[in-house]
C-alpha cells in the first residue's frame, strides 16, 4: 500500500517535473544570477571583480537613478488606480447578453492584443505637438499646441493615458469574468426587496469580486513598475529625464554603457521594491475587501 503511494507521488512528479525544469532555467536561475552579479563590476565580455556592496551605494547617490526610482512610482500611482477601478465600471456596464454590449466589450479588449509598438505610433500621431491630431483640432479653434511629450510636467501623465487606454481590455475581461459568477438568485432576492442600485452594488457585487479586484490591483502594480516600452519608444526617456523609469535606466546602464553589474544591482533593487509594494497592497486590499465582505453579510 505504502508502495503504491510513493510509485504514484513520483509518477505525478514526472508531469510536472518539465515545467520546473522550464521554470528553475529560464526563472529561479537567472535570478540568483542576477543577485550574484550585482555584487561585481562586469562588463558584457565576462569576467568582473568582486566589489560587494559598492553598486548599491552607487546606487543610493546616483541622481539619475533616485530620479527614475521617483519617475516610476509617480507612474504607478497615475496608471494602477484607473486600471483597478475603470475595468470594473466597463465590466459593470458591459455584462449583458446583448449585441451591443458584446460589440463594445471588443471594442474596449482590442487596444490591448496591439504591441508597444503600434500603440506608441498610434499615440505619438495623438499626442505630438508638430502636426499631431490634438494639435491639428486645437489649431481649428485658433488654441496652441500643447507639449504633451516634451513639457517634463505633462510627459508622465501622457504616459499614463497612454497606458490606460492600452492596457483596459484585461482587467474588463476578468471582471467580467467574475461578474458572471455571481448567482442571479442573490439579485432576484435584492430585487424582492426593493434595494437600490447602489446598495446591491456595495452589498453584493463588490463582495463577490472582491478576490479579482485584488488580482487585478496587484497585477497591475507588478506590470506598470516594469514601465520600458512607451518612454523608450516615444520619448528616449527625455525630456530631461523626466520620462526614465527604472527598466529604462538598467537597458541605458547594461546595454550602453556595459556595466552589467551596476544594472544587476538596479534590478535587484527594482525586485525588492516590487515585492514590497505587491505584498503591502495584497494585505491593505484584502483587508479592505474583508472589511466589506463582512458590512454585506451583516448588512
Amino acid at each position: 500500500m505504502i508502495a503504491n503511494r510513493k510509485k504514484t507521488r513520483w509518477s505525478n512528479a514526472l508531469f510536472v517535473a518539465p515545467f520546473l525544469a522550464v521554470y528553475v532555467c529560464l526563472l529561479v536561475y537567472p535570478l540568483l544570477a542576477g543577485m550574484g552579479l550585482s555584487l561585481f563590476k562586469a562588463d558584457l565580455f565576462g569576467g568582473g571583480e568582486f566589489v560587494g556592496l559598492e553598486n548599491f551605494s552607487r546606487l543610493l547617490r546616483d541622481a539619475v537613478f533616485r530620479q527614475s526610482v521617483a519617475n516610476t512610482f509617480y507612474f504607478v500611482l497615475l496608471t494602477v488606480p484607473p486600471l483597478t477601478v475603470v475595468p470594473l465600471f466597463l465590466a459593470l456596464l458591459l455584462n449583458r447578453t446583448t449585441r451591443v454590449a458584446a460589440f463594445f466589450r471588443g471594442v474596449f479588449f482590442s487596444s490591448s492584443v496591439l504591441s508597444v509598438t503600434i500603440v506608441t505610433l498610434i499615440w505619438r500621431m495623438i499626442l505630438m505637438a508638430d502636426g499631431g491630431l490634438v494639435a491639428n483640432i486645437r489649431a481649428l479653434f485658433g488654441a496652441g499646441a500643447i507639449p504633451f511629450l516634451s513639457d517634463p510636467r505633462l510627459v508622465m501623465i501622457s504616459m499614463a493615458i497612454i497606458t490606460v487606454w492600452w492596457c483596459l481590455g484585461l482587467p474588463m475581461m476578468l471582471y467580467l469574468s467574475a461578474l458572471q459568477q455571481v448567482p442571479k438568485d442573490i439579485y432576484e432576492a435584492a430585487a424582492l426587496d426593493n434595494a437600490s442600485w447602489f446598495r446591491t452594488l456595495w452589498s453584493i457585487t463588490l463582495p463577490s469580486v472582491s478576490r479579482t479586484v485584488i488580482l487585478v490591483a496587484i497585477f497591475q502594480c507588478v506590470l506598470q513598475f516594469q514601465l520600458f516600452g512607451q518612454p523608450q519608444l516615444i520619448t528616449q526617456g527625455g525630456p530631461n529625464g523626466a520620462s526614465r523609469s527604472i527598466v529604462l535606466f538598467i537597458f541605458e546602464i547594461g546595454f550602453r554603457r556595459w556595466d552589467i553589474g551596476y544594472a544587476a544591482a538596479a534590478s535587484q533593487i527594482l525586485f525588492a521594491i516590487i515585492l514590497i509594494a505587491t505584498v503591502a497592497q495584497y494585505l491593505v486590499t484584502r483587508q479592505r475587501a474583508t472589511l466589506k465582505a463582512t458590512k454585506g453579510a451583516t448588512s
